[in-house]
């Protein structure tokens, strides 16, 4: 049961996370053209591509990575043991894996997000907990926040050591702190002189935190003068120093090699020079630094999607059932025809993001956050099926396929290891929302006041007037847009769903405005509606994604056309998906669903659970380490209610 505690309430929550997003775009998001209705595709085509200087450094680094994984990585035996070796990080250090994207002048590689991003997949390939370290270390552990606000002393100091292999991490979540930082209750205070921060405080779910030298930590400053705000300031804190420890080393149905644990700390003397970026601005720091960040997870899903498709079109060809291989039977055809076409797409989506990120002139919230959305629902279906593709081989262990001698394909590993994904560095409902909240920017910047109840009137009456003339041109525009032959006649066959996509998002920037009038306030409430908005910008955009990568490899390969194959697959079943959400979009049963949970949780229907045995389930304890109950993991956690990640929590 969660404790009854004075938390934050929903508007003090919301205000608290408007206040942390970035509240103005300043570069270009081809992904929030795409719910306005206004599909810029000249934005990522020509598709970004890498600079060959770095991409020939990055293939060497590559190379040696591959063949030291392969040496020296076995995800089984640190799944079986629940602990990655010491000597294997020392070697992943030594080969510069832990300052991938840490510039040389700094003691890191210097290379761009897309080689960051494909050294993941090939270390995950091996072992997701050891691709785990290394993505809670760069992505949002100390190296990313560091780059991006930390001073030049704070950079000459931290970053040749991390670079090197002082593993760090990254603390946010709290037992009252997942999704919503409001109720955060980690302090640090000035001494009475004034000479260092004194912090105090528990950090629950810190992915790395148990081995890690170097923590961002995110703690609650005192309130401005005039201000009824605790600011969320970030300081880094060295492990070493008095007054911090872990207090208990977490364990997860997956990652089982992970480092994760709950972090105390107890009048820690924190130099004021370890201020990260401001004070009051740490949770806008986590939520910029996870822009990037959150690019770690569609990479690991991806190589998890390319070893199920390896395993299964192994088994599928091979396994013989009823006179037939069992991939000639059209219910596994379909499982997987639909792998090999989400996998060809998930990559996409990584090359593409990736580049984006590397170009520097894309504003990419919304991009990273569809990518990881997508990519960790769509590898979850993936690993699922391989698992039911391998029927009761899928089921059983490594250790025992190896022990009798069968083939000893992981992928009930892999299913255990990708559950996390939906949860960690935002789980996908918080997603939803986050993805929703920016999709709807321009229309809150235009008619906001006349849904706020806290607008006075003569605010209202200004946004009235300016939400009729904008609305005058705006919404006609959206009817008028041209999705039909001959646009797009350079993607071949790909060009119909081009077109698709084109028309979709003019109706989907409609759909959003007939959502705004139809619920007005009560919108944010409608959390159903919403994700079904978000899900169709993102099927839209993972298809742009998915025809432009097939264009370039078609381009670099004139002879292989089977990426349009792959494309026009993926683009044929995400159209079907895309039409299933519009026509549920109003006409859906979300209304007789809410009611019967709401019933649920006052216990009519407890008649349901009878015949069970939980006596034991909660044990008579004053609580547990870590606090109270709080529904969330954190393998990254920044933000959104989950085992912070391969990051922190």
């Amino acid at each position: 049961m969660a404790d009854n505690k004075a938390l934050a309430t929903e508007l003090e929550a919301r205000e608290v996370a408007e206040h942390a997003r970035e509240q103005v775009w300043e570069q270009h998001s081809f992904a929030l053209s795409l719910f306005e209705g206004r599909f810029e595709l000249d934005l990522i085509h020509p598709y970004p591509g890498p600079q060959p200087e770095e991409q020939e450094r990055a293939a060497d680094f590559l190379a040696k990575l591959a063949t030291y994984c392969l040496e020296h990585i076995d995800g089984d035996q640190i799944d079986r043991d629940g602990h990655v070796p010491q000597e294997v990080l020392d070697g992943l250090a030594e080969l510069g894996a832990f300052g991938i994207k840490t510039p040389r002048e700094y003691g890191g590689l210097g290379l761009s997000q897309l080689s960051y991003n494909r050294a993941l997949a090939i270390v995950a390939s091996r072992c997701g907990s050891t691709g785990a370290f290394l993505s809670a270390h760069q992505s949002i552990g100390a190296p990313g926040p560091l780059l991006k606000f930390g001073t030049d002393e704070q950079k000459r100091r931290y970053l040749p050591r991390l670079a090197k292999g002082a593993l760090s991490a990254f603390a946010l979540t709290e037992p009252d702190v997942g999704s919503d930082p409001a109720n955060m209750s980690t302090t640090a205070v000035l001494s009475e002189d004034g000479s260092h921060w004194i912090l105090n405080g528990e950090k629950l779910w810190t992915t790395n935190g148990p081995r890690a030298e170097i923590i961002v930590v995110m703690v609650r400053t005192p309130a401005p003068e005039g201000s009824p705000r605790k600011p969320i300031t970030a300081l880094i804190v060295e492990t070493e120093w008095e007054g911090v420890e872990t207090v208990h080393e977490c364990s997860f149905l997956g990652l089982r090699g992970l480092s994760n644990g709950v972090l105390r700390f107890t009048n820690v003397k924190v130099p004021l020079e370890n201020l990260l970026w401001e004070e009051g601005k740490g949770l806008k720091l986590a939520l910029i630094t996870l822009n990037t960040g959150r690019l770690a997870l569609p990479a690991f899903c991806a190589a998890a999607g390319k070893g199920s498709l390896e395993m299964c079109r192994d088994w599928a060809g091979s396994r013989v059932q009823w006179g037939r291989a069992v991939g000639k039977h059209d219910a596994i055809a379909q499982m997987l025809g639909k792998m090999a076409a989400d996998t060809f797409a998930m990559e996409a989506v990584v090359e593409l993001t990736s580049g984006m990120a590397d170009a520097k002139t894309f504003d990419i919230r919304l991009e990273a956050a569809i990518s990881k959305l997508w990519a960790t629902e769509t590898g979850w279906d993936i690993v699922n099926d391989a698992l039911q593709i391998r029927g009761g081989r899928g089921y059983e262990t490594h250790a025992s396929l190896l022990a009798r001698g069968d083939t000893p394909y992981p992928i009930e590993r892999y299913l255990r290891d990708m559950r996390i994904n939906t949860i960690f560095e935002g789980s996908s409902e918080i997603m939803r929302l986050f993805i929703a909240r920016e999709a709807v920017d321009s229309h809150l910047s235009v008619a906001g006041d006349l849904i706020d109840p806290r607008a006075p009137l003569g605010r209202r009456i200004k946004a009235l007037f300016r939400a009729g003339f904008f609305y005058a041109w705006w919404y006609p525009s959206r009817w008028l847009t041209w999705g039909r032959w001959p646009l797009y006649r350079e993607f071949g066959p790909l060009a119909t769903h081009l077109r698709f996509a084109r028309r979709a998002s003019a109706r989907l920037a409609r759909s959003i405005f007939h959502a705004m009038v139809r619920f007005g306030p009560g919108l944010e409430r409608k959390q159903a509606v919403l994700g079904r908005i978000v899900e169709i910008g993102s099927e839209i955009f993972v298809m742009v994604a998915t025809c432009t990568r097939a264009r370039v490899l078609v381009r670099d390969r004139p002879t292989d056309r089977s990426p349009y194959t792959l494309a026009n697959l993926f683009c044929l079943q995400a159209r079907e998906r895309i039409e299933d959400r519009f026509r549920r979009l109003f006409r859906n049963n979300d209304a007789a669903t809410y009611d019967v949970a709401q019933e649920a949780m006052k216990g009519t229907f407890s008649w349901v659970e009878e015949g069970m045995i939980d006596e034991d389930w909660v044990p008579p304890t004053a609580g547990p380490v870590g606090g109270s109950d709080s529904g969330e993991v954190e393998l990254t956690s920044v933000n959104e209610g989950e085992p912070e990640p391969a990051s922190t929590g």
